[in-house]
């Protein structure tokens, strides 16, 4: 399987790397008027996806950087195609930024009033959000106080349709945090290109639906990108090539689950059971409890082991370590046999915070040669960098980096936007899945989907994005089944990964 094919329309980029693109773009022979543009692009958004016919009134916030600079050109947009706008300004005109100032100039020119607070007893239809954008990330450790957080709060209070310029303004737009409030949109149009925040963490509850526009400006020659979403377009790129006639289980795989230790035997049962569903000719449990069945009734096609004899198989493909695994000196010891072994590995739960416990351990990690792919989430993630979950949380782009770098593997942070990591820096952020995931098991499952790639030939960097996102749309699948995501079980999701494996491989 060949390197996921990069499709720059779905390209991410730091604030710094947005700050480099609107340098070099305006040192171009013909440098484009990227506010004018981007003023433009959203005023028409609000115009035909907001405004509907019987909606005129729109409420236009402005901030003292260049994001209200955006914030007066649509303004005086939707001022010239007749709608009645009330354009509240909260920065100080002597402090705009030259572009800004210039904007500001116009929309006075055009005959516009502007306002420093937001009227009391108006009424308006929607409300356009150009307080900050971007410009907050530069604004380290500061949450919003004051009239700022005053507007937000009054803004959300409103309960109108927000249309947010780059990113709501509160949000941090390379974290994904909420800075100490953020502005609930209904729309976010993007300029240049996405930005992490619109994907991670708090981002999806307060983005809406996300448009982006690129403002005629060849983005990916420009600066080339080194994060990317993770979506259906791509996970289509990695599939499988369809089954022969003349094929057999040899053929596709043979898995090994080390886990299953006294009371968590079901974690290891689900990871074998999505191995099974997502195509490995054979699975193999290597259970550690001392009275472990020796079958699954619901699952018979499981082969029951003691972890022992996984090693003395001499036809696995890879192994998942972890599922139910424990903390004992008998998981430690059957963890560690795993890391010495050349098998491509998948580690999960219990093997994370193992090797976050035990030096040794960790070390055997660092040195293996055979691939291998750690699946955190932010708590295991936090105990794996000696961190804590709030910093994790906090900056999850950088900690998902460090966490391939440290450990020389790939990696996915789990969480609101996953991401998923190789050495050399490359970030992919999944856009499927859903709340319904936050439940037991549903980890144990991924780890087990992942593996089943694994066996059947897929490179781990491949296994872990098809995975990853696989895993999300079966959740995305079951939400729409069910009409909501409460009550997801994780024992649903392989059934219906499967069903998409095969729609979108032979369909």
């Amino acid at each position: 399987m060949t390197e996921p094919s990069h499709n720059y329309s779905t390209a991410i980029y730091s604030t710094a790397e947005i700050r480099d693109i609107e340098r070099l773009a305006t040192a171009l022979p013909n440098p484009p008027a990227l506010m004018e543009k981007a003023g433009l692009a959203a005023a028409e958004v609000a115009r035909d996806a907001l405004l509907i016919p019987g909606r005129t009134r729109v409420l236009v916030l402005a901030g003292p950087g260049n994001n209200g600079g955006d914030a007066f050109v649509v303004a005086r947009h939707l001022r010239t195609w007749g709608y009645s706008v009330t354009l509240v300004f909260t920065g100080e005109p002597a402090n705009l930024p030259a572009d800004a100032s210039q904007m500001r100039d116009a929309w006075v020119a055009a005959g516009g009033e502007i306002f420093t607070e937001i009227p009391a007893n108006e009424d308006w239809d929607t409300v356009v959000d150009g307080l900050f954008g971007i410009g907050l990330e530069g604004r380290a450790g500061r949450d919003l106080t004051g009239k700022y957080l005053n507007v937000v709060n009054a803004v959300n209070a409103l309960k109108l349709p927000v249309l947010a310029l780059d990113i709501p303004s509160g949000l941090g737009s390379d974290t994904g945090n909420v800075r100490g409030a953020a502005i609930k949109a209904a729309i976010t149009i993007t300029f240049i290109g996405l930005k992490p925040g619109l994907l991670i963490h708090h981002g999806p509850d307060y983005c809406g639906d996300i448009l982006v526009r690129d403002l005629d400006l060849d983005v990916s020659a420009l600066k080339e990108p080194g994060s990317w979403t993770l979506d259906q377009v791509r996970a289509h790129t990695l599939l499988p090539a369809p089954r022969l006639a003349n094929s057999h289980k040899g053929m596709f795989g043979s898995l090994g689950v080390i886990g299953g230790s006294t009371g968590m035997v079901g974690a290891a049962l689900l990871a074998g059971t999505a191995a099974l569903k997502l195509g490995t000719g054979r699975v193999y449990l290597g259970l550690i409890a001392e009275n472990a069945p020796g079958v699954d009734t619901a699952q018979p096609e499981l082969m029951m082991r003691a972890a022992q004899d996984l090693f003395e198989l001499d036809h696995l493909n890879c192994l998942v370590a972890g599922p139910g695994l424990g903390t004992g000196p008998s998981a430690c010891f059957w963890l560690n046999s795993a890391l010495e072994s050349d098998l491509p590995l998948v580690l999960d739960a219990d093997a994370l915070n193992l090797i976050a416990t035990h030096s040794r351990t960790a070390s055997l990690l660092r040195k293996r040669k055979a691939p291998s792919i750690l699946t955190p989430h932010p708590a295991e993630a936090a105990r794996l960098l000696n961190s804590d979950i709030s910093r994790i949380q906090n900056d999850r782009m950088t900690a998902a980096a460090v966490l391939a770098e440290t450990f020389n593997c790939c990696a996915v942070l789990k969480g609101a936007g996953s991401i998923c990591t190789v050495p050399g820096g490359k970030r992919y952020i999944n856009t499927s899945g859903n709340p319904g995931l936050s439940s037991a098991g549903t980890g144990d499952i991924l780890s087990g989907m992942i593996g089943a790639l694994l066996a059947q030939g897929l490179t781990p960097e491949n296994a872990l994005l098809l995975g990853v996102y696989v895993h999300g749309a079966a959740a995305d699948a079951l939400w729409n089944q069910n009409c909501g995501p409460v009550g997801m079980t994780a024992s649903e999701i392989p059934d219906a990964a499967r069903r998409l494996l095969n729609q979108w491989i032979y369909c």
